[in-house]
């Protein structure tokens, strides 16, 4: 029979903090940023986001529009109002003529 598996010595993998596991490994010994003992989630240490400020965030994006949607819902009726978006000025054509009603010829070939 042929031997086809790798060695797989004894190695210690080495953490940025200082902590070192000992196990074993067909790579050897090397080192890591994070480890069990330094991670956040692990630790408990880890930050969570403010929900309050994602609310604010869409009805700034989206104005009244979502602020009359949860007043019809019986959500907060107290909401200060966002700014309306002005409405964009229709494109000039001729004089007289609607825009909608222009017509426009095509160049004629020479």
């Amino acid at each position: 029979m042929r031997d086809i598996h790798p060695a797989y010595p004894d190695a210690n993998i080495a953490c940025a903090c200082g902590n070192v596991v000992k196990t074993r490994s067909t790579r050897g010994d090397f080192t890591v940023d994070v480890c069990g003992a330094c991670h956040p989630f692990y630790t408990g240490k880890q930050k969570l986001m403010d929900t309050a400020g994602r609310v604010d965030r869409f009805r700034k994006k989206f104005g009244e529009k979502a602020v009359a949607s949860d007043r019809a819902k019986g959500g907060a009726a107290d909401v200060a109002k966002a700014p309306a978006k002005k409405a964009k000025p229709e494109p000039k054509a001729a004089e007289g003529v609607k825009f909608s009603e222009a017509k426009v010829e095509a160049p004629k070939a020479e």
